[in-house]
């Protein structure tokens, strides 16, 4: 694959801490869901982070297709993701489960059901959800 764009971004101090991208344009306080055991402190978590970039790449993937097929995506069009997360089941760490609703004012149901279907398979987050993705992994 070619690549055409990498994004950097780093973490320090895990759930309660603070994550930065390369350029800065991006630079939040991390703090743990008191469902996870945090103090419920302002902040964001690696969960709003990716359900945030999965919407957004998402509605990326669904105005692409629409492109190719003619048709406009209104501007009031809204990918709502839900990211949850949990212990696995085989109890050796945490799991995801994630879920997507795409609200396409003014569209045809037949029509944004196409769409949408056919974006889940353009989406590189939907593409590497679906394929388990191989993430290399090294130490610095």
């Amino acid at each position: 694959m070619a690549i055409l764009y990498t994004a950097q971004a780093s973490a320090t101090g895990g759930r309660a801490g603070r994550a930065v991208t390369d350029n800065g344009v991006l630079d939040v306080t991390l703090t743990v869901p008191k469902e996870l055991g945090g103090d419920g402190a302002t902040g964001t978590n690696p969960e709003q982070l990716f359900a945030a970039g999965y919407s957004a790449c998402f509605l990326g993937a669904l105005k692409f297709v629409a492109g190719k097929e003619k048709v406009k995506i209104p501007e009031d069009a809204k990918i709502t993701t839900r990211v949850g997360i949990g212990p696995r089941e085989d109890g050796t760490g945490f799991g995801i489960e994630v879920a997507i609703t795409a609200e396409i004012p003014g569209l045809e149901r037949e029509v944004a059901e196409k769409l949408v279907a056919a974006a889940h398979i353009v989406c590189p987050y939907s593409h590497a959800m679906r394929t388990s993705t191989e993430v290399p992994v090294t130490v610095a």
